[in-house]
């Protein structure tokens, strides 16, 4: 454990990040697997943009890659036309 106060403020500030990330992540891959589970295209089509903007959001934070974020995207957008 680090004895500098600031190296202790820092290490407390990237626990709450980190927890703040991992909320996040999984309230988002919860709303994604929700969304595959849809039958409904009209449901589908209500929900896809608050998921794509939780996906943007998460990219945003650095919590996920942008990349990664696109491609989160093309496949529920695929998914819709499908």
């Amino acid at each position: 454990m680090a004895n500098h106060k600031a190296t202790k403020k820092d290490t407390r500030q990237a626990a709450k990040r980190r927890e703040r990330n991992k909320y996040y992540g999984k309230t988002t891959r919860n709303a994604i697997r929700d969304l595959k589970s849809l039958t409904d295209k009209t449901a589908y089509d209500e929900k896809m943009p608050g998921v794509v903007s939780m996906i943007d959001k998460l990219a945003k934070r650095g919590v996920i890659h942008k990349n990664k974020a696109a491609n989160l995207k093309s496949k529920l957008a695929k998914r819709k036309t499908a």
